[in-house]
């Protein structure tokens, strides 16, 4: 008996969760498509999104993972947490 009046106002809770979500959007205008399209609002772009990055950028970026993840591990037992006898 617990288990059923458990389960019924689950029912109903996830019921009106369902209906709080869906009543607001039954009354708004769909949007058109200049709207929906993604990031420029529907423009064209420009430039292709490889252009924005040059190529002189890429040695200095694999360059200073390098060294980073050099550092990570030359500090690797200064930042465990476990201590070494």
């Amino acid at each position: 008996m617990e288990l059923l009046t458990l389960v019924i106002i689950l029912a109903l809770a996830l019921a009106a969760g369902l209906l709080i979500q869906w009543l607001p959007q039954r009354h708004q205008p769909m949007p058109t498509y200049s709207q929906r399209a993604p990031f420029l609002g529907g423009g064209t772009p420009d430039t292709h999104a490889w252009n924005r990055y040059h190529i002189r950028y890429y040695p200095m970026t694999l360059l200073l993972i390098a060294f980073e993840m050099e550092m990570m591990f030359m500090s690797r037992g200064r930042w465990s947490s476990s201590r070494r006898a």
